[in-house]
């Protein structure tokens, strides 16, 4: 895979102003830089790591647009569009590849329920479809698709490598005039009336009328400066990789077990990626790999794949998901607060396929136009006082989405 070009070093003094300051450097923050700046915003995006340190910084990402609910297929499509044309806007290889996903799905339920989700997929515009056990076979030889109800499948999602996708995003924002800076801690936002003046840093103070919270899984401290409740929690993730395997995998589409979260795609050189949520794990800001989830992982395995049950384990490593009550994003513009505080967080695993499209919505909103997807089911605002409390994340948790009533499951479930 071939990056979108050597990253460059980002410290470096801070500007007096900037007319908008978006805090974190991953997939989110970059790509509402990216928009924001070409849309002729005088945009300063500050990372207190490196870019795409935090949950952005691993190997894989997924990208698709299978959900339950019509804005979470909306950003997912539209996404999937951005990412389609990267190479030429912003401009950068972030090595796409589109097997499709493939929804393994336990019972009838599942299938009834996915029928459901794939005809309003449809009717939007995107081409999922259900599958027999034939056709689950032909994609993916290593599933037992006789212990499966259904499946469900569509060609073009797939993965690209978030890394080069945030150096592409910054790199394109400083084309058009942005500032990026990494090392640089956001301490607090200043307010003088009803008017966000200035955020204080690390470096100093830096004078704005706006800033755009894109901080992933350390959100809610920041927030709390703002003066906003902005319920995301961290949750530890884990994946492993075997070595080259001997044949080499064939070419198989990114496959999740609906029931366990078990899932499976090729990685290189010739070997695969295999990864499961854990229902144990705590809330924490905890990324070190601990390799006593194998026997939750290969559990799994021997229940999906039954061939890949002894498979070498080679390495492995851990991120951060950031988990909202109810497993869906918060996008918006803060309302009760001074000044102009808007927000890109909470996405529960999916912010990096839906961020090319969040940026766009940003964009929008910052500049006073109704976005072309709506969003307002995203708002921080659906959380009430005795709403804020975290679900631990399970691949067959309840799923609430902004336009679905609580208990709805579908292709949502934290997964991935």
């Amino acid at each position: 895979m071939t990056s979108a070009r050597r990253p460059a070093d980002r410290r470096g003094r801070l500007p007096a102003r900037a007319d908008v300051v978006v805090v974190g450097g991953g997939a989110l923050g970059a790509s509402v830089a990216f928009h924001l700046a070409e849309d002729g915003v005088d945009v300063l995006l500050l990372e207190a790591d490196e870019l795409a340190s935090g949950s952005s910084g691993k190997p894989i990402g997924g990208v698709r647009a299978q959900f339950s609910d019509p804005a979470n297929v909306d950003l997912g499509d539209r996404s999937l569009d951005l990412y389609e044309d990267f190479a030429n806007r912003p401009g950068a290889d972030i090595g796409l590849q589109q097997p499709g996903y493939l929804f393994l799905l336990p019972d009838a339920d599942d299938v009834a329920l996915f029928e459901e989700s794939v005809a309003m997929q449809n009717e939007r515009g995107v081409a999922s479809r259900m599958l027999g056990r034939d056709e689950v076979r032909r994609l993916n030889p290593y599933v037992d698709a006789d212990r499966y109800a259904g499946a469900a499948y569509a060609a073009r999602d797939g993965f690209a490598y978030p890394q080069a996708v945030v150096e592409g995003y910054a790199a394109g924002a400083e084309r058009h005039g942005a500032t990026v800076r990494t090392h640089v801690t956001v301490q607090d936002v200043e307010t003088r009336g009803d008017a966000v003046v200035a955020v204080w840093t690390s470096q100093g103070r830096v004078r704005t009328g706006a800033v755009v919270l894109c901080t992933g899984a350390w959100t809610r401290d920041l927030a709390t400066k703002a003066g906003l409740d902005l319920p995301v929690d961290p949750y530890r993730r884990q994946i492993g990789f075997t070595p080259r395997l001997d044949p080499a995998p064939p070419r198989i589409p990114f496959t999740i077990d609906y029931g366990t979260t078990f899932y499976f795609h090729n990685a290189e050189p010739g070997g695969l990626l295999l990864g499961i949520a854990d229902p144990a794990t705590p809330i924490a800001f905890e990324r070190t790999y601990d390799p006593a989830w194998l026997p939750l992982l290969r559990g799994a395995i021997g229940g999906c794949a039954p061939g890949l049950t002894d498979v070498p384990v080679a390495r492995g490593w851990a991120g951060l998901y950031e988990m909202t009550p109810d497993h869906n994003a918060l996008i918006g513009e803060a309302t009760g607060v001074p000044g102009r505080v808007l927000y890109a967080t909470g996405f529960s695993g999916h912010g990096f396929l839906q961020a090319p499209a969040v940026g766009e919505v940003v964009r929008d909103l910052y500049a006073g136009r109704t976005p072309a997807i709506d969003v307002s089911g995203f708002s921080a605002d659906r959380f009430g006082d005795d709403d804020d409390e975290p679900t631990p994340p399970t691949g067959t948790t309840d799923t609430t989405t902004p336009t679905t009533r609580p208990g709805r499951r579908g292709p949502e479930a934290n997964i991935i």
